[in-house]
């Protein structure tokens, strides 16, 4: 199994593909794993590669920083594979890590997508929705607000298989919320990111809600927004074909690639 070393952990990650690089960041409800509906069809294009976080999935840490290492782990895993530039993809947790990795290294980031996740960013505008929803959301499980309940009702062998990807993690630190509110990024920094980037959002999101991914989209000119209603947390996951077909076209427009077939994206 393919591990990257590092301080306190290895790395585990998967590569499947060939083509311009996509990285796939898992947020904190799922692991590498959690893009079986992605991997497969950008694969035909793309270089795609998914990973665990330290923490998370096969990478269990034997102590050390923690999620302050996500940045680093990132970008030393684009070095392991010696990839020169690649377009991130971020979902919730992983915001962290790419918004990170594309302020530590603008020129290895190609394109930067932001799904339910705005990667620790809090200018005036995002902080009264971002507070109201962690006032809403403040002591409820990833087993509520991972993905909209509706869910399991229109499709509950999707539900599971999240449930049961989410089940495969080591025990979570309680203290997560509160390690990653540390470690955001600096908003002059954030609006003056100089590739492409798109911000997505489920319209039912009770964890990031629209009104924070809006604010944060237009707080990076020229960005892109993209929501998709009756939806929560885990749009790439509730509603994988809408989320495949903006990502493939978001990447044409980026110069990434030559996206997918329409027909991938069913």
């Amino acid at each position: 199994m393919p591990f990257l070393e590092r301080p306190n952990c290895e790395i585990f990650f998967e590569e499947t593909g060939s083509g311009p690089a996509i990285i796939f960041a898992h947020g904190a409800g799922g692991n590498h794993l959690s893009w079986w509906q992605q991997v497969p069809v950008f694969a035909d294009s793309y270089r795609c590669v998914a990973f665990d976080h330290r923490g998370w999935g096969r990478s269990i840490p034997t102590g050390g920083p923690g999620p302050a290492a996500f940045v680093d782990d990132l970008i030393a895993l684009l070095d392991e594979l010696r990839i020169e530039r690649a377009a991130l993809v971020a979902q919730s947790m992983g915001g962290w890590t790419c918004l990170g990795a594309a302020l530590q290294a603008p020129e290895r980031v190609a394109a930067l997508v932001m799904a339910d996740t705005a990667g620790g960013l809090i200018t005036d505008a995002i902080r009264g929705p971002w507070e109201e929803a962690r006032k809403r959301t403040e002591g409820q499980g990833l087993d509520v607000l991972a993905y909209d309940q509706s869910l399991r009702q229109r499709d509950p062998a999707l539900a599971f298989l999240y449930d049961e990807i989410m089940a495969m993690n080591p025990p979570r630190d309680p203290a997560l919320r509160g390690l990653l509110s540390e470690l955001g990024p600096d908003p002059d920094a954030v609006a003056n990111l100089p590739m492409p980037v798109l911000w997505v959002v489920g319209g039912n999101d009770p964890l990031i809600p629209p009104p924070v991914m809006r604010a944060a989209h237009d707080h990076v000119p020229g960005s892109q927004y993209f929501e998709v209603p009756a939806t929560g947390h885990s749009v790439y996951f509730e509603r994988a074909s809408e989320f495949n077909g903006q990502l493939s076209r978001f990447l044409v427009d980026a110069g990434w690639g030559n996206g997918i077939s329409a027909g991938a994206r069913d």
